[in-house]
């Protein structure tokens, strides 16, 4: 027992040194970014809070991590509740000491989205039990008013310098807080592991899809090369901070939400039931139908494209089903969250970007399953979203 706690107890230290010495790595970028831009007042208040949250970024999906805060949970069921409610004040603190008011904007959206998937994973109080409705349900209501509505509270940091916002920050907290640790939900990948052969895989993976993106893209004049118009260290600055804002704003929190959470709840229960082909049936049928309706709503060539990426991606499913050498579910899985993290960009208005968002869900789920960590999906979503600054491309939509 004693070498099992002594065991434990070094993971978890190993997990939060790795934690602080990503987090001060950051620190040196955020800096660069800010030092000049921000007055020193604001950067001076902005640092603890910078601190303290990406530590937490960078320690809370970690299994030594999950498995204290499980423990410490466990010895009283009110302190499930007290982590949200921590984040939040260190929050409204945050808010008041850069002469922000608390009650403007939409504070209450923020306060559902912390405590509502929590209270309701509490209150089942069955971390055991297999994926269900309910799960689905909350990750639904909690992750739609979060996409669909603002908070319209500024929570910069520093406030007007925009690295990133706190309100960001604490709703990726929330969905690895709720579904890993208080559903108690395996395989959410959002632990910061290095590793050659995860980042050969994302690099492989990456290639393979903007090739292709490049090939195809050139031939339907979708891409337009236009080269470099700056000099070349002003260049690569831009692109470095673009890069990071890209992997720490969106692509972290879009890879936590449909590849950690959906894509994997949607394996675990495609993998309890007796037959895949149901879910491949009724998530091809619905999807196909909105790949029509997304391409036939829009203007421009190509309708049809869509539609056909779905058919492409669920035909590979199907295939990689049927041989059974690849796990039960995970491909039927996969294509529904890919087609379906393409078609909600439905609002580029554009029907090949959809198109190639749909293969791009697919290449960023596969980054997943393959390397388990949404850390290594995030990053190629990064590269996917800056290729255009990389290659001197541009999308003509």
């Amino acid at each position: 027992m004693t070498t099992s706690k002594t065991a434990k107890d070094k993971r978890l230290k190993d997990s939060l040194v790795k934690g602080a010495l990503a987090t001060l790595v950051l620190l040196s970028f955020f800096l660069a970014y800010t030092i000049g831009k921000s007055p020193a007042t604001e950067l001076v208040i902005a640092l603890p809070f910078f601190l303290a949250y990406y530590f937490l970024q960078f320690t809370i999906g970690a299994e030594p991590v999950i498995s204290a805060f499980q423990d410490w949970i466990g010895k009283n069921r009110w302190n499930v509740l007290l982590f949200p409610t921590a984040m939040l004040s260190l929050y409204f603190v945050y808010l008041l000491l850069n002469g922000q008011s608390i009650v403007r904007g939409n504070p209450a959206l923020l306060v559902y989205i912390l405590y509502f998937p929590v209270a309701v994973f509490a209150w089942r109080n069955d971390p055991v039990r297999k994926i269900g409705w309910l799960d689905f349900t909350v990750f639904t209501l909690a992750l739609l008013p979060s996409a669909l509505f603002s908070i319209k509270q500024n929570s910069n940091v520093p406030i007007n310098g925009g690295f990133d916002s706190l309100s960001h920050l604490m709703i990726i907290f929330t969905g690895v807080y709720a579904f890993a640790v208080v559903r108690g939900i395996k395989e959410v990948g959002f632990e910061l592991n290095l590793g050659w052969k995860s980042l050969r895989t994302a690099l492989l993976v990456w290639i393979a899809f903007y090739s292709f993106v490049f090939i195809f893209g050139r031939s339907v004049n979708f891409i337009t090369i236009i080269g470099y118009s700056e000099p070349l260290d002003v260049w690569l600055k831009s692109l470095l901070f673009t890069m990071i804002g890209t992997f720490l704003h969106t692509a972290l929190y879009e890879e936590l939400f449909f590849r950690g959470i959906l894509q994997n709840m949607l394996a675990k229960r495609i993998g309890q039931g007796k037959s895949w082909f149901i879910f491949w049936a009724i998530g091809f049928g619905i999807l196909l139908l909105g790949a029509l309706l997304v391409g036939y709503t829009l203007e421009g060539q190509m309708k049809w494209f869509p539609a056909l990426v779905t058919v492409v991606l669920f035909g590979a499913a199907y295939l990689l089903e049927k041989s059974g050498k690849y796990g039960f579910g995970v491909y039927t899985a996969l294509a529904i969250t890919g087609v379906t993290f393409g078609l909600v960009h439905y609002h580029a208005k554009s029907i090949v970007y959809i198109g190639l968002a749909c293969l791009a869900g697919w290449a960023y789920g596969y980054t997943y399953h393959k390397t388990k960590s949404v850390f290594y999906s995030a990053l190629v979503h990064t590269l996917v979203n800056t290729g255009v600054l990389i290659f001197g491309l541009k999308m003509m939509r």
